[in-house]
């Protein structure tokens, strides 16, 4: 393992960027992979699911975008998308600019819950959410809201994916769980896919 980079932020702390034979270039923050390695391997299994039920994805939204590990597996899958990322901590993007590809994203540096409610207001329809918006091992808890939880489901696409992605190990488990009962009450169909230590939460629209 070669260390690249290694930058503080006000937001996740410590930022060490590393490359590997294994998993290639990621993003670590308090000893958990934020971006590119693992945290990108555990989509595939989930856009598999998502590409095999036939949705033609043309706007892409990540709520939680890091450095951008996961874009690379959406332009290749769905070549087409116009992808935005919303990521609140800027310093995590500049080392995704500068270590994978985010050219062609359009980025905004801000809280996913403020930016879901402005989009509210000024309606614009997503095809595929991919929300990952961890701090670390940790969740907002006010992007658990019934609130934020529906205004997600307003800015989907009449026939629209949200993916929400949860750590699945020791406590954890419980708090993913309680966390599908409030999906399960708001959108009309969830369905779960396990990758590694990680639960992926697909809801429908339809």
């Amino acid at each position: 393992m070669k260390v690249l980079e290694e930058v503080e932020s006000s937001i996740n702390g410590k930022l060490t960027v590393v490359k590997d034979l294994a998993w290639g270039v990621h993003v670590i923050a308090n000893g958990l992979t934020q971006s590119g390695g693992i945290a990108k391997q555990i989509w595939v299994k989930p856009f598999r699911k998502v590409a095999r039920d036939g949705l033609r994805v043309e706007n892409c939204l990540i709520l939680g975008l890091g450095a951008g590990g996961i874009v690379p597996l959406i332009k290749k899958r769905w070549p087409g998308a116009k992808i935005t990322g919303v990521e609140i901590d800027s310093v995590m993007v500049e080392l995704g600019r500068k270590y994978f590809d985010l050219s062609d994203v359009e980025i905004e540096i801000e809280d996913a819950y403020k930016f879901v409610r402005r989009t509210t207001r000024n309606p614009q329809q997503y095809n595929l959410i991919l929300i990952d918006t961890y701090l670390g091992d940790k969740y907002p808890k006010h992007l658990e809201s019934k609130n934020y939880l529906h205004s997600v489901r307003s800015v989907l696409a009449r026939r629209g994916i949200v993916v929400f992605n949860r750590l699945y190990y020791d406590d954890k488990r419980s708090q993913a769980m309680k966390f599908l009962k409030k999906l399960e009450k708001i959108f009309p169909k969830v369905e779960a896919v396990y990758p590694v230590a990680n639960v992926m939460f697909i809801c429908s629209s339809l």
